[in-house]
């Protein structure tokens, strides 16, 4: 429930991050010096008012959507689970008896005698 909640902020923010950064102004003034220009006569909020606008609502909207991001994952439902997958699948066709008796193998590094050195 909270996970859906999360996400559904997270697709909002998105939409309007791609929405400001599309708004902000290029090399050669983009829409946001048009934009500033029809409202009120362009005296109310100049281009430089508006890009200054656009470039504070793109850092906060970055910090949310980094935010949620990191406390979506905290709000994923894992259930009760013991283990991996993997753990779960490998360890139940295994004999626990196989597990408790010592090793007849003989020992991977072979022994070495002892030398004397003679003077």
């Amino acid at each position: 429930m909270l996970y859906g909640i999360i996400i559904s902020l997270i697709t909002i923010i998105c939409i309007l991050l791609i929405i400001v950064v599309l708004l902000q102004p290029g090399q050669k003034e983009g829409l946001s010096g048009g934009l500033a220009a029809g409202m009120a006569g362009g005296a109310a909020m100049g281009a430089r008012r508006t890009a200054d606008l656009l470039s504070k609502t793109t850092t906060i909207l970055a910090i949310l959507f980094l935010s949620l991001s990191v406390l979506a994952n905290f709000a994923i439902d894992r259930g009760e689970t013991a283990g991996s997958a993997i753990q779960q699948t490998g360890m139940e066709n295994v004999d626990p008896s196989e597990f408790s008796a010592p090793s007849q193998s003989p020992a991977a590094v072979p022994q070495q005698d002892d030398f004397e050195i003679e003077d």
